[in-house]
């Protein structure tokens, strides 16, 4: 199972699920693991908390997904250079999600340090960024980083869109 253990993908990201991805997609099970653990996280993210004119790391503004599903192609035709990458995240050194992407070079201190401030809602099944959601790499790592927030519950990240 998964370490915050609320998507419930066990041992997708694992060398078991390697093997088993492997089977169907042998150059590019890393890539159809993380399609596959992308699917569940954002279908349970959206059963918990699915605010409405709003951006969260499995539902992001069009244009981002467009980018991120051209680029995606040129990932797969490389596939052999993320070995590294999906070898670190299948058996992390770290304890903590922040540790883990820091040392991937997906976020800085300083973001790291500003998702400390980050507060769950009332409820405690959300967490709203400050501001409206203008697409940057910060606002983006702080989404990732908001899981974290949670512990061992679910919170959802999120941010408002402007403009609608």
């Amino acid at each position: 199972m998964d370490r915050a253990k609320w998507w419930n993908t066990n041992k997708a990201l694992s060398s078991t699920g390697a093997m088993v991805f492997k089977r169907g997609f042998p150059r590019t099970h890393a890539f159809a693991q993380a399609r596959a653990v992308f699917a569940v996280a954002k279908q349970r993210c959206d059963e918990h908390f699915n605010p409405p004119k709003s951006a969260t790391l499995w539902r992001l503004p069009q244009e981002i997904e467009e980018q991120v599903e051209a680029v995606w192609d040129v990932w797969l035709d490389d596939a052999a250079k993320w070995s590294e990458f999906f070898d670190a995240i299948a058996m992390p050194l770290e304890g903590d999600l922040a540790s883990l992407m820091r040392r991937l070079g997906l976020v800085n201190d300083s973001d790291v340090a500003a998702s400390k401030d980050l507060r769950r809602s009332v409820e405690g099944r959300s967490i709203q960024l400050p501001g409206t959601f203008g697409s940057t790499r910060r606002e983006l790592a702080l989404l990732a980083l908001g899981f974290e927030r949670g512990g061992d519950r679910l919170v959802v990240p999120y941010a408002r869109l402007g403009g609608l």
